[in-house]
């Protein structure tokens, strides 16, 4: 049987309770001067705050390095747009064994990408070096390659699979005259099996610095 509450009872709980909100009430607008005041400078502090960094171009937490490997010229010039837009250093992969223009046509069964292509065991491309001066440093690395045969041109897998990405975000961007970047970023993200990687991004021989710096700045690194 539920129990049942007296008269009595009820009036000295509902005094009781009136008495509180009186209390509750006298301490509420003691405070409202300090109170307004307080969010005032706490909106002005966000405010000012807010312009600054709607005024600030793209900062990333410690230092930022762009490794890039170009067999042309043109993943050249997009890490060094990217590397001017955010002050980053730059590293260049360089296989030991250059590629010359008749190694890269592709076109050729027996050119050297083709072989490379046709046989994996060909792939691991001997680099002049593969030691990054500081990569301890780095916090933030671009990874810039060519694309070819929708991945990452192989010379740049050899430096993937020799370094340690743990506790660094990875972006990849890729050049191409028509294939996009599908999944060679995360193809070497497994290569590398550590890191934070994100999306990566292609661009075109025709990309302008201000392409390029407008994907950069849209990163919010």
């Amino acid at each position: 049987m539920k129990n049942k509450i007296s008269r009595r009872q009820f009036l000295q709980v509902a005094g009781a309770s009136a008495a509180a909100l009186l209390l509750a009430s006298c301490s509420s607008n003691s405070a409202s001067s300090v109170s307004s005041s307080s969010v005032a400078s706490s909106e002005a502090a966000s405010s000012a705050a807010a312009s600054s960094e709607a005024t600030s171009t793209v900062t990333t937490t410690g230092k930022t390095l762009v490794v890039y490997f170009s067999a042309t010229g043109t993943t050249q010039g997009v890490a060094q747009a990217i590397a001017a837009t955010v002050g980053a250093d730059l590293f260049e992969v360089v296989p030991s064994d250059p590629y010359t223009s008749d190694d890269l046509n592709w076109t050729n069964n027996d050119s050297r990408v083709s072989r490379e292509h046709n046989d994996e065991g060909l792939r691991a491309v001997a680099l002049e070096s593969t030691d990054v001066d500081g990569w301890d440093d780095y916090d933030t690395v671009f990874i810039g390659y060519p694309i070819w045969w929708g991945i990452a041109a192989w010379p740049m897998s050899s430096f993937v699979a020799v370094n340690d990405f743990t506790g660094k975000t990875v972006i990849p961007f890729c050049t191409s005259v028509s294939s996009g970047i599908g999944q060679s970023g995360e193809l070497l993200a497994e290569l590398a099996d550590a890191g934070t990687w994100l999306d990566g991004q292609r661009f075109s021989r025709g990309s302008s610095e201000a392409d390029i710096a407008s994907w950069v700045n849209g990163l919010n690194l």
